[in-house]
């Protein structure tokens, strides 16, 4: 096989000093932090379709990348070429795992049977290049939110045909997932909503979504797929309300249809940044319900209204997600990045600089969190700011043995409360700049 990515070798680790653009500053995948490797840590993971398959459209203007890797445009011979180009891809930058739709691997034809029949071909072709590689699959999903028949949804649409399509999509996804070798299948319900309450019955859709992902864990388990299922929170965008909104919305909606045993969380930045919360805040959510499954690392544009699906840059932002991480023990998913280089930046070193910046962003927001938690002040303050709790009436509310009667009577007698410590918000902060500075 020729290679494709000529000129690019295996990008080393050079250190924070380094001026070489492709080579890691802060990616140092055997170094120790937290008492394991930052691999270990930060297990990442190519996005098959944005690094692939996204050319640089926009409503304005057609692609400016080259994804044709030396072949015709949505042929099987193309097909074969994106496996090639990913996988030289991931070798290069030392990635270890890739997830994927099924419609990014092969052009999807007309007939159901005959885009099966690719898929089987395709996937053939890809665990091959596993063996050959050790690379995993992250995970694996189904796009139904592209093909125009999925226009009022998926497991949302008013249409029990579509409906039926949807589920056979799910299927052959899942065969695919088991087939690789996939550790978890995500349902990304990109239309999974409404526009308007005029024309829509919204507790029907809700059952007949629940009622799809039910099927797909009983069919997963059945044939032997022993990863997580996952939902990916979504505020906006395509529609107007998205059922699952953000964190705390997919987790109600988890447990209103008892699907909570086998679904986690894969939280994407750009979307919980959408939903008018920090990145962090979703990963708390969702650590704190023993719902954070995977992670998709990306970042939006605070000045755009939609999902830019940025290369993650902000170190203060990683900081507090590996903060989030680490504290909840680790995730037992992976770091996918579901980015894209921007329109200008068209050339294929810019896909490698910018995976490089990326990863680079989240090894040094590792580093930055350990350290907080190592150096300790932020994590004592908070155990002090809620000590009223560990005694007297305090113990009594947490362990669950008082009664509003004998809480009313604790503040009779009190009289007056003496104002609750102060919350020393901007000390905080500074501890955190001192931590992230003072190299």
């Amino acid at each position: 096989m020729a290679e494709i990515f000529t000129g690019i070798g295996k990008i080393p680790y050079e250190g924070p000093k380094s001026k070489t653009p492709l080579a890691f500053k802060f990616y140092d995948a055997e170094k120790v932090v937290a008492g394991k490797k930052m691999k270990e840590h930060l297990p990442f993971a190519m996005a098959w379709w944005h690094t692939l398959c996204a050319e640089g459209r926009d409503i304005f203007g057609a692609g400016t990348t080259d994804k044709a890797f030396g072949a015709a445009q949505d042929t099987m011979e193309h097909a074969r070429a994106k496996v090639d180009a990913g996988f030289e891809f991931m070798q290069k930058l030392g990635i270890t795992e890739f997830c994927f739709h099924d419609t990014d691997t092969v052009p999807e034809a007309d007939d159901i049977n005959e885009t099966n029949k690719r898929l089987d071909e395709i996937t053939d072709y890809m665990l091959v290049k596993m063996k050959e590689t050790g690379i995993k699959c992250l995970w694996g999903t189904a796009n139904m939110f592209s093909n125009p028949r999925f226009v009022n949804g998926a497991g949302s649409t008013n249409s029990a045909d579509v409906y039926c399509f949807a589920a056979a999509q799910v299927k052959k996804a899942l065969d695919l997932t088991v087939k690789l070798g996939g550790r978890g299948y995500v349902f990304w319900g990109g239309r999974e909503g409404y526009e308007t309450l005029l024309n829509t019955d919204v507790k029907l859709e809700l059952e007949n979504i629940a009622a799809l992902m039910k099927m797909a864990v009983e069919y997963g388990r059945k044939i032997g797929f022993k990863g997580d299922f996952l939902i990916e929170p979504k505020p906006k965008e395509p529609m107007k309300h998205q059922y699952d909104f953000d964190a705390m919305t997919s987790i109600a909606f988890l447990r209103q249809y008892g699907l909570d045993k086998d679904f986690k969380l894969n939280i994407e930045a750009n979307h919980a940044t959408l939903a008018g919360h920090t990145f962090a805040h979703d990963l708390r959510v969702s650590a704190i319900n023993s719902m954070l499954g995977s992670i998709d690392v990306n970042t939006g544009d605070p000045l755009l209204g939609w999902d830019t699906d940025e290369f993650p840059k902000d170190v203060y932002d990683t900081t507090f997600a590996m903060l989030e991480v680490l504290r909840n023990g680790g995730i037992a998913g992976g770091f996918n990045f579901d980015a894209k280089t921007r329109r200008p930046s068209y050339t294929h070193e810019d896909m490698f600089l910018a995976f490089i910046h990326g990863m680079d962003t989240f090894a040094l927001g590792l580093i930055k969190a350990a350290a907080i938690i190592e150096d300790g002040r932020i994590d004592n303050f908070i155990k002090e700011k809620y000590s009223s709790f560990n005694s007297g009436i305090g113990q009594k509310i947490r362990s669950g043995q008082t009664s509003l009667e004998e809480l009313a009577d604790h503040a009779a007698k009190l009289k007056k409360p003496e104002m609750p410590g102060s919350g020393k918000q901007e000390y905080l902060e500074s501890v955190v700049n001192s931590v992230l500075f003072n190299n």
